[in-house]
């Protein structure tokens, strides 16, 4: 198996396996090989910078990053708020929309939460006053 970095004439950029490089030649001088983005099939090999491995170096292909590790930026400040929210506020589980409704009604103390709650259940604290927002990431539930 090859992995080849493809474009086409559109500038779409993306990654395709062949079963080698003459298999992707076959495909390509057939018109089979198309452009993930647009499908025309006018599509060139881009600039890409090879993995060889030998058996004297076998970590000479760098190791790949773990999936928990932000990749970018985004991800990186999405990692922080979601550390902010579960470090500074109260998590009230399946309990959340009782317990936004307790705040704002001035029943339970004054606090930030977060928690669970039905689609339909949040629609109805939005209608009635009550500010909520999803959040971007799903935090790490803790037991009550």
């Amino acid at each position: 198996m090859i992995q080849y970095t493809l474009k086409c004439a559109q500038d779409h950029q993306f990654d395709s396996w062949f079963q080698s490089g003459s298999a992707f030649d076959k495909l390509h001088a057939a018109g089979m090989v198309n452009c993930v983005v647009c499908g025309s099939n006018d599509v060139s090999k881009a600039m890409m910078a090879p993995r060889v491995s030998t058996k004297d170096a076998p970590d000479a292909v760098p190791a790949k990053p773990k999936l928990s590790t932000p990749a970018s930026p985004a991800e990186q400040a999405l990692a922080e708020l979601k550390a902010y929210v579960e470090k500074n506020s109260d998590y009230v589980g399946k309990n959340f929309a009782t317990e936004a409704r307790a705040i704002h009604d001035g029943v339970s103390p004054d606090r930030p939460i977060w928690g669970e709650t039905r689609g339909d259940e949040a629609k109805k604290l939005i209608e009635d006053g009550i500010p909520v927002a999803p959040l971007p990431f799903t935090p790490t539930r803790k037991s009550n």
